[in-house]
C-alpha cells in the first residue's frame, strides 16, 4: 500500500488495519506525516505539528499490538487537535499574541479520551484568535486556505482540521463550536461535522463562552464520526455540565436508518436569506429522505433571528475575559476581535437578564417543532465558500442583515444545545462543498447520525477528494 493510500484511510479502516496487523501504526503515521510536510505549506491547516511526539506514540502502539495488549478503538489513528483544547507538553496559543509561547501541561478531557482509545495526537490545528469567527486566520499563524480552493476560506473557527482532513492530513479533527465553528468548516469543506448535545463531550478548563461551547470532530464519513463520539463521550467531574455516561453504541445506531422518521425541512427559519444555488441544493437532498423512508415536511416557520440573543452570550462572555486586556494591550488582538469586545463592554446586567429570557423563549419555540418531528434539516450555511481575507461573507440580497448573515442557521442552535451535524449534500457549479444540516432533539444524537448517514447513502461523497497534492 502506498503512503497516499495509507493517508487517505478512514479512521475506521485504519483501527482495523493495525489491530488486523495489516498494516503497522508507524507506517500510517509516516504516511501522514509526509503528506503534511507536502501540503500543509500551502494549506497552513496545521499550525503546531507534533511529528517527534507522534512518531514515539506509533512506536508505542505497535509494541502494544505486537505484545497481544488490548487495544483500543481508535489504536493507532492520526488525529489533530485545535489550537484552542488543551494537549500536554503542546504549544495551545488560541491563535493569539497573548499566549503564542504558551505551553500546556495538561490533556484536555476529549484528548485523555483519544489517547485511551490509542489514537496518536499528529498536531495542532490553526483556529482566529479565541475562536471570534467564522472564518480562520491569525497574526501568529496566518491564514488558512481551503483544499477545494486555495483563494477562499476553509471557514472556521475550526477551519485549520477541516481543512487537513478535507486534504487528507490524518481522518479526524477534533474542534470546538460555539456559533457553528465546527458544522461552518464542515460544510465548507466537504466533510461530517457534529456538534454533539451540549455536554456530551466533557470539556475543560471552562471558557468564558462555556454555555454555547460544544467539542466536537469533523471527518469524511459518518461511520468515522460514530466511531469517534463512541471514544469521546462521557462525563468528568471538571465539567460540573457534563452528561453521564449514555449506553449507546453509536456505530450499532447508524443501522438503524431513517424509514419512518418525520422530517422537517426550513429553507430559511423565517429569516434567514440564502444564495439560490445552495438553496436548491439542499432542498433537493432534504426530499431525498422520503427515498429512504421518510416522513419529509417542508415546513413554514416563523421564527425570529435570535443573534442579538446569542452575541450577549458570545461577546459578552468574550469581554468578561479579554476587556481587561483591551484597555492595556489592545495592540496585541486581531482589530475585529477588539471592536466585538469593546462593544461588549458596554453591556449591562439588564442585558444579560433580557438575553437569558430571549434564550428560554427561543429553546421553548424550538422544543415545541419536535414535538411533532423527530429532526428538523437546513441548509448548514446560507453561501458557498468566499474569498480569504475577509471576516464575513457578500451580504446576500438587498436586506441589511448583519455580518452574521450567512450563519445563520448554526449560532441558534448553540443556545439551544441540541445535537446538530452539516453533511455534505452537493457541489456548485465551481465545484465546491454545499453541506445540509441536521438537527436532533434534545439529547438524541443517534438520530442526527442516523440522519448523516442516510444523506452520505443517497449520495456518497467520501471518494471525492480535493486536487491539493
Amino acid at each position: 500500500m502506498t503512503p497516499d493510500n495509507l493517508s487517505l484511510m478512514s479512521a475506521v479502516e485504519v483501527a482495523r488495519a493495525v489491530r488486523e496487523r495489516a498494516v503497522s501504526a508507524v507506517e500510517v503515521v509516516e504516511a501522514v506525516l509526509g503528506r503534511i510536510e507536502r501540503i500543509n505549506p500551502r494549506l497552513n491547516a496545521f499550525c503546531t505539528p507534533m511529528p517527534d511526539a507522534a512518531r514515539a506514540e506509533a512506536r508505542r502502539a505497535d509494541q502494544a499490538a505486537a505484545s497481544g495488549d488490548s487495544l483500543g478503538p481508535l489504536h493507532g489513528v492520526p488525529v489533530s487537535v485545535k489550537d484552542n483544547i488543551y494537549v500536554r507538553d503542546s504549544r495551545t496559543t488560541f491563535g493569539s499574541k497573548l499566549h503564542e509561547h504558551d505551553v500546556t501541561r495538561h490533556d484536555a478531557p476529549v484528548v485523555e479520551r483519544l489517547r485511551r482509545a490509542g489514537a496518536i495526537i499528529i498536531g495542532r490545528t490553526n483556529s482566529p484568535e479565541f475562536g471570534w469567527k467564522g472564518v480562520t486566520d491569525n497574526r501568529v499563524f496566518g491564514i488558512t486556505r481551503n483544499p477545494w480552493n486555495l483563494a477562499l476560506t476553509p471557514g472556521g473557527s475550526s477551519g485549520g482540521g477541516a481543512a487537513a482532513v478535507a486534504a487528507g492530513l490524518g481522518p479526524i479533527a477534533i474542534g470546538t463550536d460555539g456559533g457553528g465553528s465546527l458544522r461552518i468548516p464542515a460544510s465548507f469543506c466537504g466533510l461530517v461535522g457534529l456538534k454533539p448535545s451540549y455536554g456530551r463531550v466533557a470539556t475543560w478548563p471552562g471558557v468564558s463562552v462555556g454555555s454555547l461551547r460544544h467539542v466536537g470532530g469533523m471527518t469524511r464519513t459518518v461511520a468515522d464520526s460514530a466511531l469517534l463520539l463512541n471514544v469521546v463521550a462521557g462525563p468528568d467531574e471538571r465539567d460540573r455540565e457534563s452528561l453521564p455516561a449514555s449506553p449507546i453504541d453509536y456505530i450499532a445506531e447508524l443501522e438503524r436508518g431513517v424509514a419512518g422518521l418525520r422530517i422537517a425541512y426550513s429553507p430559511d427559519l423565517g429569516f434567514a436569506t440564502v444564495d439560490d444555488e445552495v438553496a436548491a441544493l439542499c432542498r433537493s437532498t432534504a426530499g431525498q429522505f422520503a427515498d429512504a423512508g421518510a416522513l419529509v415536511e417542508t415546513v413554514d416557520l416563523d421564527w425570529p433571528d435570535p443573534y442579538d440573543c446569542w452575541r450577549v452570550f458570545f461577546y459578552g462572555a468574550s469581554a468578561g475575559r479579554l476587556g481587561g486586556i483591551v484597555a492595556e494591550q489592545r495592540e496585541l488582538l486581531d482589530p475585529g476581535l477588539r471592536g466585538c469586545v469593546e462593544d461588549a463592554v458596554q453591556q449591562t446586567g439588564l442585558d444579560f437578564s433580557r438575553a437569558l429570557n430571549e434564550r428560554n423563549e427561543w429553546w421553548l419555540r424550538v422544543g415545541e417543532l419536535f414535538d411533532s418531528f423527530d429532526l428538523l434539516v437546513t441548509p448548514t450555511l446560507a453561501v458557498p465558500p468566499f474569498g480569504v481575507g475577509q471576516d464575513n461573507a457578500p451580504v446576500i440580497g438587498e436586506t441589511e442583515q448583519g455580518d452574521l448573515q450567512w450563519t445563520q442557521f448554526t449560532y441558534p442552535f448553540n443556545l439551544t444545545g441540541q445535537p446538530a451535524a452539516s453533511a455534505p449534500c452537493g457541489w456548485t457549479k465551481a465545484g465546491l462543498p454545499v453541506g445540509l444540516q441536521i438537527i436532533g432533539p434534545r439529547f438524541d444524537d443517534g438520530v442526527v447520525l442516523r440522519a448523516a448517514r442516510a444523506v452520505e447513502q443517497i449520495q456518497p461523497w467520501a471518494d471525492r477528494w480535493p486536487d491539493c497534492s
